[in-house]
C-alpha cells in the first residue's frame, strides 16, 4: 500500500522553542532544525547582557539545543568555549529530556573596547582558546569530551570541525541570531531575540557510500569524509549552504516551511517535535551540599551581614543561608 503523503498546509507547525526531528529518504540525510524565541529572548534578557554577547551565547545555545536534543538516554550535554577574548566563557548545558541553561561571562572593559574599535565578530570577541562538547551519561559513566580549537573561524565552522575530527560524519550545520527591536506600549524601544539551526548529516544504509576512515585516529583511510562522501551528500550539503539568517530565523517562514523549501523534491519526512524548556538544575539543596563541604574558615569568609548569599551564574536564582546551618558537630 502507498505511503500517505502530507501536504504542507496541513502540517501542525511546531513553532518556536521546539525542535523538529527530519529525514530526506532521497539523499540519505538526517537532521534537526529549530526556531527559539520566547526561551531565547528570556535567558538573554535575564542577565541584560550587551548584544555582541546575547548574540554569541544565542549561537551557543541553539548548536546545543540542536546537539543535546538528539540524546537517546537520560545524560546532559554541554557547549563552552573559554577563550582569552572579551567574551572569555560561554556555556550552554541541555539535560534530557528538554531542559536548558546558559550564561556567558566577559570583560566589561575589554568588550567596551572592541566595540568601539568595531571589534565585535564572533572570533575578534572570543579570541584564542577551546570550544569543549561534554556528553554526560550520569553516575558510573565516563563523559565524553570532544575538544576543538578557536582559531579565528564562527561556532558554525568550528562546530563543523569537531564533526569531522570526532564524529567522522558528513554534517553540516547552519545557525542564525536576530535581534528586532519594536516599541512597547509607552512607546519605548523594546529588543526581542531569535535564533534558529539546523543540522543535516549523511547516514547511508549502505557503510560503502561514504567509505569513512576509521574512528579517532586509527590506521585506515585518513581523508576527510565529506571529501570521500558521494554526490547525495553534495547536493544535500549544498542546499543547507544556501539558508540564510532571515530563514532561519522568521516566525513567518518557520522550521516546516523551511524544510519544504529545501528538501521537498527529495521527499522530506517530518517528526514529531520535541519541546526545550528555560529550566534550571540549581535547587537550594544542591547549593547547601556544596557549602557543606567548605571548612569554617571558608564559611566564615563566605559571610556577609544577612547571612552567606549564593547567586546561580545561569539562572540569576539567589538562595540565602545562615551560617550556623553549617557549624560542625
Amino acid at each position: 500500500m502507498a505511503e500517505a503523503t502530507v501536504e504542507l498546509n496541513e502540517l501542525d507547525f511546531a513553532g518556536d522553542d521546539r525542535v523538529v526531528p527530519f529525514q530526506v529518504d532521497g539523499l540519505d540525510v538526517r537532521g534537526r532544525a529549530v526556531q527559539l524565541g520566547p526561551l531565547l529572548n528570556t535567558i538573554l534578557a535575564r542577565h541584560d547582557y550587551p548584544a555582541p554577547v546575547a548574540r554569541l551565547l544565542a549561537e551557543a545555545i541553539v548548536l546545543t539545543v540542536l546537539l543535546g536534543t538528539s540524546l537517546k538516554f537520560e545524560g546532559r550535554f554541554t557547549v563552552q568555549t573559554k577563550s582569552d577574548g572579551p567574551v572569555d566563557l560561554l556555556v550552554a548545558d541541555f539535560s534530557t529530556p528538554d531542559s536548558l541553561r546558559a550564561y556567558a561571562r566577559y570583560d566589561e572593559d575589554a568588550l567596551a573596547d572592541a566595540v568601539r574599535e568595531g571589534r565585535t565578530s564572533p572570533p575578534e570577541l572570543l579570541g584564542e582558546g577551546i570550544l569543549a562538547l561534554t556528553i554526560d551519561q550520569g553516575r558510573g559513566m565516563q563523559p565524553y569530551q570532544g575538544i576543538v580549537s578557536l582559531d579565528g573561524s564562527s561556532l558554525e565552522e568550528i562546530a563543523g570541525v569537531y564533526f569531522r575530527q570526532s564524529e567522522q560524519i558528513p554534517t553540516r550545520l547552519r545557525l542564525g541570531v536576530a535581534e528586532l527591536i519594536d516599541r512597547d506600549e509607552d512607546g519605548k524601544p523594546r529588543h526581542n531575540w531569535r535564533a534558529g539551526g539546523l543540522v543535516a548529516q549523511f547516514l547511508p544504509q549502505s557503510a560503502e557510500r561514504m567509505r569513512q576512515p576509521d574512528l579517532h585516529g586509527g590506521d585506515g583511510d585518513e581523508r576527510d569524509p565529506e571529501q570521500v562522501a558521494d554526490d547525495t551528500w553534495v547536493e544535500a550539503r549544498t542546499m543547507v549552504e544556501t539558508i540564510d539568517t532571515d530563514e532561519l530565523t522568521d516566525p513567518h517562514v518557520g522550521v516546516e516551511r523551511l524544510l519544504f523549501r529545501l528538501f521537498h523534491e527529495r521527499g522530506v519526512r517530518v517528526y514529531p517535535p520535541q519541546a526545550v524548556e528555560d529550566r534550571c538544575s540549581c535547587s537550594r539543596d544542591k547549593i547547601k551540599g556544596v557549602l557543606q563541604g567548605f571548612s569554617a574558615e571558608e564559611i566564615q569568609a563566605s559571610q556577609e551581614e544577612d547571612g552567606i548569599a549564593v547567586t546561580c551564574e545561569f539562572c540569576s536564582t539567589t538562595y540565602r543561608f545562615e551560617a550556623s546551618e553549617f557549624e560542625k558537630a
